[in-house]
């Protein structure tokens, strides 16, 4: 077996002694202490306690009663990584954890809305806006709904087949958007927010798109065509894109530029539209030269290195694995993913969060980084390309 290999057996095995549940590096707010007093009322106090639980290198959450619980995204990225597995390996315990987590999600959708729908379990104080725990997101919607697919593509249960293409109606009359013009929209972060940030909208615009693979309706590809050209209408010269276009939000990172690249490649593939090709390409470059060392260290900014998060080398192998882009990019994926698991996986199978510059973060956490790291190496090790 290879070091690869290896690693994602003492992963999955943590993962599934775990039982998928964790805790996350935004679930302070989970503290009866935050919950049960005044102090969860004001949004400063909540934003102090989540920077302190999400900073400390010390785990703070057995002394303030935050519990270990299911994430839906977690659940449905851990999904998508037995998906994958089970293509290869055809082994009915791999096709047995497909069932369960699909199952789960089932249980995890959120009901009062025009489609279906999830969100975290957690309530989350952001800068811009406030998200009581059980609002959907299209984040953990578009996570949910390419596990859900993924589960019907070997299982052809219908249930997860229905309740996964129904979300499309949540995207298109639960969400706020942002229009330019006529020709082109973003979609909000979730019902109750107004924000325009780029990965989101092109997550809503990929599971149209991967909806549209089973329904073949024409207003899904006219809608994730006008959410792409709204962010490819905002792409920088250099082939980058800011996080969002509100003026804190005017960083570029790794991870997040990851995921706008993955989007943009499905929604080429799919709707075989090679119309915004020279976007994608010239966003494609910027990635690989901007963000990963040559070492293999995974940078978080396009111009400073630290936190090495392992959200981003997971992206980098999910994104190119997916994308076929993998066939011109081996070598970097690779040194990403070894210098991943020889600096940032415990011996206990599970990887730390963060590596700082003075310091490593080792907790934990279940769907920031374990099911981000199982579905990312999964993506690569069973994909076509691997050897």
């Amino acid at each position: 077996m290879t070091v690869e290999e290896i690693s994602l057996d003492k992963l999955t095995l943590y993962c599934e002694q775990q039982e998928f549940k964790g805790w996350d590096p935004f679930d302070g707010l989970n503290s009866p202490i935050i919950k049960n007093t005044a102090l969860g009322e004001s949004k400063f106090f909540r934003l102090a306690w989540i920077q302190l639980f999400k900073r400390n290198p010390v785990n703070l959450r057995h002394l303030v009663g935050v519990k270990k619980e299911y994430n839906s995204k977690g659940l449905a990225l851990f999904l998508i990584g037995y998906h994958k597995r089970f293509k290869k390996t055809r082994q009915n315990k791999d096709l047995e954890k497909i069932i369960l987590l699909a199952d789960l999600l089932l249980e995890q959708k959120l009901k009062g809305y025009s489609g279906s729908c999830w969100g975290y379990n957690f309530d989350w104080q952001a800068r811009a806006f406030f998200q009581p725990k059980g609002t959907p997101t299209i984040v953990a919607t578009s996570y949910a709904v390419e596990a859900l697919l993924s589960a019907y593509d070997v299982t052809k249960n219908d249930k997860y087949l229905n309740v996964a293409t129904s979300a499309k109606r949540f995207i298109l009359e639960d969400l706020n958007r942002t229009q330019d013009n006529n020709e082109s929209f973003t979609l909000s972060y979730s019902p109750i927010d107004n924000t325009s940030v780029y990965n989101a909208g092109l997550l809503g615009a990929k599971t149209l798109t991967l909806i549209y693979k089973y329904t073949h309706e024409s207003e899904l590809y006219v809608n994730a065509k006008k959410i792409v050209k709204y962010v490819v209408d905002k792409q920088n010269p250099d082939g980058s894109w800011f996080y969002s276009p509100l003026h804190h939000h005017q960083w570029i990172d790794n991870f997040h530029t990851g995921f706008n690249l993955e989007c943009l490649a499905i929604f080429m593939k799919v709707f075989d539209d090679k119309s915004i090709y020279s976007a994608y390409k010239k966003g494609l470059d910027y990635y690989m030269d901007n963000f990963f060392t040559q070492k293999g260290e995974s940078k978080f900014f396009n111009d400073k290195l630290y936190p090495i998060d392992v959200h981003a080398p997971a992206q980098l192998l999910a994104f190119l694995s997916k994308t076929d882009e993998i066939e011109n990019h081996q070598e970097i994926a690779k040194k990403a993913l070894i210098w991943t698991i020889s600096n940032m996986q415990s011996k206990k199978g599970f990887f730390y969060y963060q590596k700082r510059r003075y310091y490593t973060n080792k907790i934990p956490y279940i769907r920031w980084v374990q099911a981000w790291m199982f579905y990312g190496m999964s993506c690569l090790i069973f994909s076509d390309y691997y050897e």
